[in-house]
């Protein structure tokens, strides 16, 4: 089963993935934010700490996984 689907293939795209789109949605949200749009129902306020936070966390989850498809 495992050679039919090729898991270790996908869990590797599926971390870059994942990882992009951690990086690609919180620079949205920074760049939103810095053009004063908000979203609809908007509870709370914007953590451009917790953001950048989470684009470190993406762009190593993205690397981890490049890596892996190029290595592996």
């Amino acid at each position: 089963m495992e050679e039919l689907l090729d898991l270790n293939l996908l869990i590797k795209q599926l971390a870059l993935a994942l990882g992009l789109a951690m990086v690609i949605g919180n620079v949205a949200a920074i760049w939103k934010h810095r053009r004063g749009e908000k979203p609809k129902d908007e509870r709370g306020e914007f953590r451009p700490a917790l953001a950048a936070w989470l684009i470190a966390v993406g762009t190593l989850i993205a690397a981890w996984g490049g890596i892996s498809l190029l290595v592996g």
